[in-house]
């Protein structure tokens, strides 16, 4: 199982990442600096943060309490205030800019957190505006991506794009397969790499369908735990799989997924063809407007 994934750039992003956008951390800065330092002290080499999760500012103090170099941590943020205060490459270069002066660094990659962050019909014109924010300087270094986006949107960022977008950050699991089949062509159509993001949805906010099964036997003969499965199916499966604990002790435990035995071609086989037998997605806003949900039954849902 690889450690990091290669981008269309030539770079390298860490296939596992650590996000301190869930609510408990959101809720508290505290916690997420003191989680965020735990995690890349237990060898958690990506963290992940946003705007709209208000843990900007603590990302960039985990990684300066943990003590280590800043080139050795991978940071992916992401553009998500009121489209309302981002109307011109100005009001970009602002957003953007107090962003890199909470992280205290220029991130590794920046995304647009949705395609709502533009306004309505200038998805294009916002990108060429990140664009402009690489070849000036100000986010010298820095990744281009964008974050759950539909066909449609994907489509309209390459209609103007210079820059490659590199990643996709989106839910992903076994049971969004079918309905991301579009998605995941466009992909590979332009060589994007996608992050995911609920990796453990199937187990965690659903009560498990025929997947529980499946992950259940390939567990118990690894000596490992479902979650531990799912996450490997998702890196092997060359997406980078996005979670989050508040617990510290399950947080050392990440980065020890790599230390495990990799799932065999059948297992991935498996799980897929159980995960194409199902859909579900827990954050569904706007993912299934003008973008309709697969005739699938919902698998048995936590009610």
């Amino acid at each position: 199982m690889r450690t990091t994934l290669q981008l269309s750039n030539g770079k390298n992003i860490p296939s596992l990442a650590w996000g301190n956008g869930s609510s408990g951390l959101t809720a508290s800065g505290e916690m997420a600096a003191t989680l965020g330092t735990a995690a890349i002290q237990g060898g958690i080499t990506h963290i992940d943060t946003a705007q709209m999760y208000f843990t900007e500012a603590e990302t960039g103090e985990a990684i300066s309490n943990a003590g280590v170099d800043r080139s050795t941590v991978w940071v992916t943020t992401k553009v998500s205030e009121s489209s309302n205060t981002k109307t011109t490459l100005e009001d970009v270069r602002r957003s953007v800019t107090q962003s890199i002066a909470r992280l205290g660094s220029i991130p590794n990659l920046l995304l647009i957190h949705n395609p709502f962050v533009p306004q309505p019909g200038r998805i294009g014109e916002f990108w060429t505006y990140l664009e402009a924010l690489v070849k000036d300087g100000t986010l010298e270094g820095c990744s281009l991506g964008f974050s759950n986006f539909r066909p449609q949107d994907i489509e309209e960022v390459f209609k103007v794009a210079t820059i490659h977008p590199v990643c996709h950050q989106l839910e992903y699991h076994p049971y969004v397969l079918v309905h991301l089949e579009p998605v995941l062509a466009l992909h590979r159509k332009y060589n994007i790499v996608a992050e995911g993001y609920g990796p453990l949805t199937p187990i965690v906010r659903h009560s498990g369908g025929p997947l529980r099964p499946v992950l259940e036997r390939i567990a118990e003969r690894k000596g490992t735990d479902i979650g531990n499965v799912l996450l490997q199916w998702t890196i092997q499966s060359g997406v980078v799989a996005v979670t989050t604990s508040t617990r510290s002790e399950n947080i050392k435990k990440l980065a020890n997924l790599f230390k495990q035995e990799d799932l065999t071609d059948q297992d991935l086989k498996d799980i897929e063809a159980a995960g194409r037998s199902v859909h579900f997605r827990f954050y569904s806003e706007h993912m299934t407007e003008e973008f309709p949900n697969p005739a699938l039954p919902d698998g048995e849902v936590f009610r």
